[in-house]
């Protein structure tokens, strides 16, 4: 099983969760860390769809300026617009398999897609 992960090397539900993929038997895991290659606005809304949550499901509240910038009341599109342009606004980790995609917090909901 093919296994991609949005990962935040400085997070450690990322690092967890990122553990559980590597110590898996049969899971192929690709590490996109995001913040160094932030998905396409595209990509992220997929993401999200497939994941069946929001966009402002999907937004770090956390160690961010979400809040000054309104964001959490925002509409979807401006939502993904912001996360696009500055991907420290996306909550990690984001993992898609072939059996779907989960916003791991906690970790444990990867289990979901193994």
């Amino acid at each position: 099983m093919k296994a991609t992960i949005w990962h935040n090397p400085k997070c450690g539900t990322s690092r967890n969760t990122l553990g559980i993929l590597q110590e898996r038997d049969g899971v192929d895991v690709t590490v996109v860390e995001y913040l160094k290659e932030p998905p396409t606005r595209e990509k992220l809304a997929q993401l999200y769809a497939d994941a069946g949550i929001s966009p402002s499901d999907g937004l770090r509240l956390r160690g961010t300026d979400a809040e000054e910038r309104g964001l959490p009341g925002a509409d979807a599109d401006t939502i993904l617009d912001a996360m696009v342009a500055d991907p420290i606004l996306i909550e990690r980790p984001l993992v898609e398999t072939e059996k779907g995609v989960r916003l791991c917090r906690p970790k444990e909901k990867v289990e979901e897609i193994l």
